[in-house]
């Protein structure tokens, strides 16, 4: 090919193949740019000038990843070989930054393997130089890197260490950057793509093109400061306050709707914001909100001095806001899976910074922790956060960072989607797990949350858990309950109606599938008022407050009810003797103005209702009907025989008064006497000494009332003239 031909497609090429370019010619988004310019949501703003390349060493980590993840094909189809060797025996770096380039760098590789290594055939790079197996994977990871620059020159840095594999790869690649070039462009013309990034699949590109828009989010650590605090140190920053974020260009930010502690900053601020002292002092922590979702979830379901098991945390962050949101309790918050002691001293120092005081580490799996373990007993609420496919996010390299997950998971998230075998083992590790938590019999709630947009890892192995927990234990089965979280939209309520909290991947979150599982709480363990005082008392929460006088008030409660059959009988007797002290005053009362009469009451009573007239105590003979009213205040209806006798229990001789022949009307006992008007008329006010109210179940108005007769004159027991003339009200 002629030199200048090889120039012009050289041209057309470095602009055709960056992938910032789109159908229109604009500026890319920002996760189609070169990784070691920024992570997808790290770019600047825009214009700003790119990093020509990586230091040596981020080139030879991101081949070790790549090794272990690429994509291994049939042997018909094997076009380049990788060998089974790393590039070198190079240690694992701890440093946040070098890890996520590394990565971002060898999942870009990954997701354009093909593509990279068809051009290396077609540039007759392979199998025409004598390149050792195990550095394959370090000419695809730098043959990437190289087009993402346009192939230009990587500009090297006087301090940094040089890597002699390194630098012989490169060399390669610069002396056939014409023919890769050529190369690019036949590749693309043969796909009718302006670029490469159009040839990935699109459910790889949807994913790219959410990860360069999807707002930041970032919780306030509550230990540290307040949240009026952190929105007036934003304020004179030059962030303003809104109600959101989308398609805002300027400094702002908004509070989000779910979770009070979160805020949400548009994507392209974060090189600014990162390097403000609210983050640097770890105030505000960047964080998937699908996390915090889950620990809002689990705060909704504590009482005050209920523990916590975290299982598959992933993140130390979701552990850390976990703790900030319980730090004005004495829950404590058992991790489990820190399988390696030697992190503890790096874990304990970041809490410390972060200021956790109530995290407790386990190194036991969770799946080997019985669920008697006695450190657990004071656990109500296990969060459970199970490895998933990760389909849902947007920026697959992030999620495996902060949540710990397994690097094979990039190698399905690279093609868009999860094998069904692999999802069919996630599915049930899931399920084991959550099977394995309702196990915990002191345990009330379970909190099950994902990042997947597959049913199987989500309400499949909810409902499966449901329905085959053990139903042998002596405590109440799990239940699916509704969201504890705000609904703040149709769309949530609407996908909410099965009792799961749903929310797709959109422009502004990613995916997060929520389950809450709760059972009744064990009667035997209900807390009384007084118990709960007594512990917020010792605990000095309750400082300058007496419990003293509310001691006591439970006391006498509890007394009155464990005596309740003693004193109704005494309050029965009291009753009594006030009622023949009241008809005692009125029998003297009207005894200067009736007639003397010597009739005794008939000898077949062996009781006498002292003061009432024959028709009255007629009535208020026993009887098999309910109706008949107690004459206690307190007493129930179960036992009406037994009140009726005592009330009718005859005083001892020395006390019995002679009644004079006369007919005393008093009020029915059967009723209130404010409900009896027109009898408390006849009735002298300052005779009027107690008023006695029964059971309102016992009320009745059955019983007749005897009108008032002339004075002296003898009442007809058998007359109905003597019953009052007026209809008998209804039962």
């Amino acid at each position: 090919m002629p030199a200048t031909g090889s120039a012009d497609m050289l041209n057309s090429a470095g602009e055709l193949d960056f992938p910032g370019r789109n159908d229109a010619g604009a500026a890319p988004p920002a996760a189609l740019a070169l990784p070691g310019d920024a992570a997808p949501d790290e770019r600047g703003p825009a214009g700003a000038p790119e990093k020509a390349g990586y230091p040596d060493s981020v080139y030879v980590m991101a081949a070790n990843i790549f090794q272990g993840i690429r994509i291994e094909k049939s042997p018909e189809k094997v076009l380049i070989k990788y060998g089974d060797e790393p590039v070198l025996s190079f240690p694992e770096s701890e440093d946040e930054s070098f890890r996520r380039l590394s990565y971002e760098l060898a999942f870009s590789a990954l997701k354009y393997q093909d593509i990279l290594e068809t051009i290396l055939i077609d540039s007759y790079i392979f199998p025409s130089t004598t390149i050792p197996d195990h550095l394959s994977s370090l000419v695809i990871v730098m043959l990437y890197d190289f087009q993402n620059r346009k192939f230009q020159t990587r500009d090297l840095s006087d301090n940094e260490e040089s890597i002699s594999e390194v630098q012989e790869v490169e060399n390669l690649l610069n002396s056939f950057k014409t023919k890769l070039a050529a190369a690019l462009a036949r590749c693309r013309i043969k796909h009718d793509a302006l670029s490469i990034y159009h040839i990935l699949p699109e459910t790889v590109r949807k994913q790219e093109l959410r990860a360069s828009t999807l707002p930041l989010y970032a919780w306030i650590n509550t230990c540290k400061i307040s949240p009026e605090e952190v929105y007036n140190n934003l304020k004179r920053r030059g962030y303003n306050e809104v109600k959101s974020v989308l398609h805002i260009d300027d400094k702002v930010f908004a509070v989000d709707q779910h979770c009070y502690d979160v805020l949400i900053f548009p994507s392209h601020l974060k090189n600014g914001l990162i390097n403000i002292d609210l983050f640097k002092d770890y105030k505000l922590i960047f964080q998937d909100k699908s996390r915090s979702l889950a620990v809002h979830s689990v705060k909704a379901l504590l009482n005050m001095d209920d523990d916590i098991l975290m299982v598959n945390t992933g993140s130390w962050y979701t552990v850390a806001h976990m703790s900030t949101l319980t730090n004005d309790t004495t829950s404590k918050i058992f991790v489990c899976g820190v399988q390696s002691q030697a992190k503890d001293p790096d874990l304990k120092n970041l809490f410390k910074k972060m200021g956790c005081k109530n995290v407790e580490i386990l190194h036991e799996a969770f799946i080997n922790i019985e669920s008697k373990d006695h450190r657990l007993q004071k656990v109500k609420v296990i969060l459970l956060l199970p490895r998933c496919s990760g389909l849902g996010v947007s920026n697959p390299v992030e999620f495996i960072l902060n949540e710990h997950e397994d690097t094979d998971l990039l190698k399905d998230l690279s093609q868009g989607g999860t094998s069904e075998d692999k999802l069919h083992v996630l599915a049930q590790q899931q399920y084991e797990q959550l099977i394995h938590a309702m196990k915990f019999t002191k345990a009330q709630a379970v909190v099950y949350c994902t990042c997947s947009v597959y049913p199987e890892e989500n309400e499949a192995v909810v409902k499966k858990a449901l329905e085959c927990q053990d139903l042998g234990n002596k405590v109440q089965p799990y239940r699916l309950s509704p969201p504890v979280l705000p609904l703040c939209s149709p769309k949530e309520i609407h996908l909410s109606t099965d009792k799961f909290f749903r929310m797709e991947p959109s422009e502004i979150t990613n995916c997060c599938f929520l389950s809450i599982l709760t059972r009744e709480r064990d009667p035997s363990e209900t807390v009384s008022v007084k118990d709960v005082l007594a512990r917020a008392a010792a605990k000095g929460l309750l400082d300058g407050v007496e419990l003293g006088k509310s001691s006591k008030r439970e006391k006498k409660k509890k007394k009155s009810k464990t005596s309740l059959a003693k004193s109704s009988g005494t309050e029965s007797t009291s009753i009594q003797m006030k009622i023949a002290e009241f008809l005692n005053r009125e029998t003297k009362a009207s005894a200067n103005q009736a007639e003397t009469l010597t009739k005794s009451p008939p000898p077949q009573k062996k009781t006498v209702q002292v003061g009432v007239s024959p028709q009255i105590r007629k009535l208020n003979k026993p009887t098999p009907n309910s109706s008949v009213p107690g004459f206690t205040k307190n007493s129930g209806s179960s036992r009406p025989y037994e009140r009726q006798t005592n009330f009718t229990r005859p005083r001892p001789e020395d006390r019995m008064i002679p009644l004079k022949p006369i007919e005393i009307v008093l009020p029915p006992v059967t009723m209130p006497f404010s409900s009896s008007e027109g009898l408390r008329s006849h009735i002298p006010t300052s005779q009027f000494y107690c008023r006695w109210v029964g059971p309102r179940t016992l009320v009745t108005s059955s019983l007749p009332t005897p009108s008032l007769s002339r004075k002296g004159e003898k009442p007809k027991e058998n007359s109905p003239s003597s019953l009052p003339r007026r209809p008998r009200p209804l039962l």
